[in-house]
């Protein structure tokens, strides 16, 4: 028998060696930025640092997860899922689990169950499966039957906690997630008798944004934060969102109502109506400035800056936060609920604390608008 030659037993035994070095392959990682919305809010009212799992982590997170879902299926608000939990805080986890309810503020229990089905599907682990239908089953049986829109948290424990709520991206995130569950691979473990519920929750959900829309000489504009459950009229959120059209919350509506393959000519309308508004609504040489200021510390915030508007005729387009539901006007209050007429009105605790104004439409308008209109096929009115 020939022997191989002394440069291929070399070459062999250097691959065999470098298999043998290969470090193992890294664990893939979900995404964890739809999260971010309660993380920093965990992290306003925790100043001290503390340890946090890396994305990759995915398991562990998973499990923080499952820790803090309540038995009811929903989760509470404003949690950072990639804490470490040391031992106490997992037993006041535990505990927590028989409160009633949950919220879908701040972008929670929708997120937790769309990150718990991609959990599933990495790792097979079923108790993420179940938990993910239990938090589904949830939302479904969450939606406000008045309209179709979701509640900001169950149960009620403010004024506005039971209104049909769109800010912070409650009725627009949880139907995007919805959508999801009837088309993303993550979400084939659903039963044919929850996807029928889901596609029921769908069309009463997309009926209701429609529905909603404030109109103004009866052209569709934006869309209020809030609104009563039985009278579907527009409402106040905490005192200092006073009943309005919300800017950064419409924006996700329209991109929702964009994602619908086929849209009716009613969702057409409803987009084409909310874009005009966005352009003829826009605030014109202005500039909002952040700067230094001395530390102040706050009930809910730190802040070492302070805000001011400033006339700039190079500016890029604002829009307030809030809009006048009749005249269009930029809405500012206090915290005692009492509308303000200038920025410079506002107390520095709600100017470093809440964003009055911002650049929300801009993408939406560049972006997102001509790429709708060629996939559509629909020309801009």
């Amino acid at each position: 028998m020939r022997r191989p030659a002394l440069p291929l037993l070399l070459g062999l035994c250097m691959v065999a060696s470098a298999a043998q070095a290969a470090p193992p392959p890294a664990s893939p990682a979900i995404p964890v930025g739809s999260f971010n919305d309660g993380v920093n809010h965990w992290r306003s009212g925790h100043a001290d640092g503390y340890a946090r799992l890396q994305p990759q982590q995915y398991r562990q997170i998973a499990d923080n997860l499952l820790l803090q879902q309540r038995r009811s299926g929903g989760w509470p608000v404003n949690q950072d899922p990639l804490r470490i939990l040391e031992a106490p805080a997992r037993e006041a986890a535990r505990k927590a689990q028989d409160e009633p309810g949950g919220s879908f503020d701040n972008r929670t229990t929708y997120t937790q169950v769309d990150y718990l089905a991609e959990a599933f599907t990495l790792s097979g682990d079923t108790r993420y499966r179940d938990a993910s239908l239990r938090g589904l089953d949830f939302i479904l049986d969450q939606q406000i039957q008045r309209c179709g829109g979701w509640p900001h948290s169950v149960p009620a424990r403010t004024g506005y906690h039971d209104r049909i709520t769109f800010a912070d991206d409650v009725t627009s995130g949880v139907l995007t997630t919805l959508r999801q569950v009837q088309t993303a691979p993550r979400f084939a473990f659903v039963d044919a008798a929850r996807r029928a519920r889901v596609a029921a929750a769908v069309q009463r959900g997309d009926a209701c944004l429609l529905r909603l829309q404030v109109r103004q000489h009866g052209q569709p504009t934006l869309w209020a934060g809030q609104y009563d459950p039985i009278t579907l009229q527009p409402g106040p959120g905490r005192k200092f969102e006073l009943a309005a059209l919300v800017t950064d919350e419409s924006v996700g509506v329209v991109r929702y109502l964009m994602s619908i393959p086929d849209p009716s000519p009613q969702t057409v309308q409803a987009i084409e109506g909310a874009l005009s508004w966005f352009q003829a609504n826009a605030l014109h040489g202005l500039r909002l400035q952040t700067f230094d200021a001395p530390p102040e510390q706050f009930a809910h915030h730190r802040s070492t800056v302070d805000r001011r508007l400033l006339a700039d005729p190079s500016a890029p387009l604002l829009w307030g936060r809030f809009h006048d539901l009749a005249d269009n006007s930029v809405v500012l209050a206090n915290r005692q609920g009492e509308r303000l007429q200038n920025y410079d009105q506002v107390g520095r605790e709600r100017r470093t604390g809440y964003h009055w104004y911002g650049t929300w439409p801009q993408a939406l308008l560049d972006r997102d608008a001509p790429a709708w209109r060629a996939r559509t096929g629909h020309p801009a009115p």
